[in-house]
């Protein structure tokens, strides 16, 4: 059975490292893996290929930034050929990307059988372009991997149900096999001058955020009030709005420690000794519930639910004196049930693949 597996952004690389893994160990699966290119910064790309451990790719597309339309279509082109060309069994899709939504596209044109991880997330909002990769992709796909209960029912309300499977999360998998190496090797803390538990982290990446100036300025506003150090990964577009908008002012106090996008040994470190997380993020939402870190989400929606109805994380948007009154609100709460499963979904996934191809 031959897989071709489409990356392009952080999370992927993060996510197929795992599946990758369990793949490479089975005689019976050959994995071919294209990266999009749609993260090409070294920080966002080639370090997670290396420190990972993750396999390089069979081909590197190279699209880079661009406009929703443009981005999408040229991947379209160039996974449609490079499909042709390698004849897979199995297309393999991660997440929610243009790359998740490219190949998916490209391989239900061509007939190619579709597995999508990370199946029946809904923010419930259209304008979010993660939201319509996603309807898009869950629509086209063959298998739907999910990482919670949640994401099942809303397959099951859209009418999906064939070919659904509960796996747990597969970023789940890589917090607990990385951690420990992360801490071990990782000198972010000492070079920053954090202790554990001291300090925020905070991330803002998410268009609706980094696109609106009141937004953008109300989130920054908030994180120049709070009272310890805030570990601020600089996203490249929000790097961009914030000089395009003029809010550099707010983040030069001495509190706020802007940083480069972090490699991944790194920011889990960051991630797993932070007091509180603050971010527009859904993969460091997860992470946080994961690492036992109360989350502040800097959105009007998310699609991680059962992370809000545990309380380990708090929706607030990007209103100034409700995201400093929350912080200053915070508790730990006594219960963490296990959302997102026993941290061998890349196993469970391995196997109904074998198990559904032979079917086929």
């Amino acid at each position: 059975m031959k897989i071709l597996t489409v990356v392009g952004a952080r999370p992927q690389f993060i996510k197929a490292c795992m599946l990758s893994k369990a793949i490479k160990s089975n005689s019976k699966i050959e994995e071919v893996i294209v990266h999009t290119g749609q993260h090409y910064d070294d920080n966002m790309s080639a370090v997670f290929f290396k420190q990972l451990n993750l396999p390089k790719p069979d081909y590197y597309l190279g699209v880079g930034s661009g406009s929703h339309g443009k981005q999408t279509a040229k991947m379209l082109v160039e996974l449609e050929k490079v499909m042709i060309s390698v004849n897979p069994d199995i297309v393999l899709v991660y997440g929610d990307t243009n790359s998740t939504l490219a190949g998916s596209l490209a391989a239900s044109k061509l007939h190619i059988p579709i597995a999508h991880v990370e199946s029946g997330l809904r923010s419930f909002n259209k304008k979010m372009p993660e939201e319509i990769n996603r309807l898009v992709t869950d629509h086209l796909s063959n298998w739907l991997f999910c990482p919670s209960k949640a994401a099942t029912e809303n397959l099951k309300r859209e009418g999906i149900v064939k070919e659904v499977y509960l796996t747990g999360d597969i970023m789940y998998d890589s917090v607990l096999y990385y951690k420990p190496l992360a801490l071990q090797q990782s000198t972010i803390l000492h070079d920053l001058s954090l202790k554990k538990n001291n300090y925020y982290l905070s991330t803002v990446h998410r268009a609706e955020n980094t696109d609106e100036p009141e937004r953008l300025k109300s989130i920054l506003e908030a994180l120049q009030q709070l009272k310890m150090d805030v570990v601020l990964p600089l996203h490249p577009r929000t790097k961009s709005k914030v000089n395009q908008f003029k809010l550099m002012e707010l983040i030069s106090a001495p509190h706020i420690k802007i940083v480069d996008p972090l490699n991944y040994f790194d920011m889990l470190t960051v991630a797993s000794q932070a007091n509180v997380i603050l971010t527009d993020s859904g993969g460091l939402q997860k992470e946080a519930y994961m690492l036992k870190v109360p989350c502040i989400t800097l959105r009007d929606e998310t699609e991680w639910i059962e992370t809000l109805q545990t309380g380990w994380n708090h929706l607030v948007g990007a209103d100034t004196q409700q995201i400093v009154d929350t912080v200053k609100a915070i508790q730990f709460p006594k219960e963490h049930p296990p959302l997102f499963g026993d941290g061998k979904t890349s196993q469970k996934i391995n196997e109904i693949l074998v198990e559904g191809f032979e079917r086929l």
